[in-house]
């Protein structure tokens, strides 16, 4: 297995919002509604962390599901390209931009019916910290459901993702994959940290050749009922 190699924790340049935003995200992203909504998911008041250019909350939207949805980021380059998005998509009502570290977030104790996040988890150098947030501001009875990168088992196996699944971007955002890729966790890795809340490690599988998916129900207990 490589060893995790940090990347920056927030990527706030006009640049990398650019690229990013530019790259082909669409089959990710419908895949990620897609498993979202199979597992259950029918509206309610929604987290995004780490939302990037918030194009999953459009992608959500777009499936005509009831629903408000905070999209929070730390980048602000990341989320002026976003409200670009909502503009564009004529969103800005059903979507509320937030600007926020997701490891000491401002929202209320339960307040969120459902947490959900694509890959803000490889960003953090002590993913517990964000893990600890998200389960803290879902709602008794929520639903929490991450995805992320996997970290390959070796530099070969990374080098053909890259080759896969950037073969038409430019060298920056090939580049930008590859850290995510290095800075990912295993699936131990992250299966050892939602052991905090309980959560079994067949909670967490993995769904792709490049990721992990983290379905987890914060259940009722007597810390939720005197907050």
């Amino acid at each position: 297995m490589l060893q995790r190699v940090l990347e920056p924790e927030v990527m706030d340049s006009t640049e990398v919002a650019r690229d990013y935003n530019n790259m082909d995200h669409s089959h990710v992203n419908t895949v990620f509604v897609d498993d979202l909504v199979q597992v259950g998911f029918a509206g309610g008041d929604v987290l995004d962390l780490g939302t990037g250019t918030a194009l999953i909350p459009v992608e959500i939207v777009k499936r005509g599901l009831e629903c408000r949805i905070m999209a929070a980021d730390a980048a602000v380059a990341m989320l002026e390209r976003a409200r670009l998005n909502l503009e564009i998509a004529g969103m800005t009502r059903a979507i509320q931009l937030s600007h926020c570290d997701a490891k000491t977030m401002p929202y209320a104790t339960g307040m969120f019916d459902w947490v959900i996040s694509n890959s803000i988890i490889h960003h953090i150098p002590d993913p517990i910290l964000v893990l600890r947030e998200a389960w803290r501001v879902t709602r008794a009875g929520g639903c929490l459901f991450f995805r992320d990168l996997l970290r390959p088992e070796s530099e070969e196996q990374l080098a053909w993702l890259v080759d896969t699944y950037a073969a038409g971007c430019n060298e920056h955002q090939r580049q930008m994959f590859d850290d995510s890729l290095h800075a990912a966790l295993s699936l131990q890795e992250i299966r050892e940290l939602v052991a905090e809340f309980g959560c079994p490690a067949q909670s967490v599988l993995a769904t792709s050749d490049r990721h992990w998916t983290w379905t987890a129900t914060k259940q009722s207990s007597r810390a939720d009922s005197d907050a």
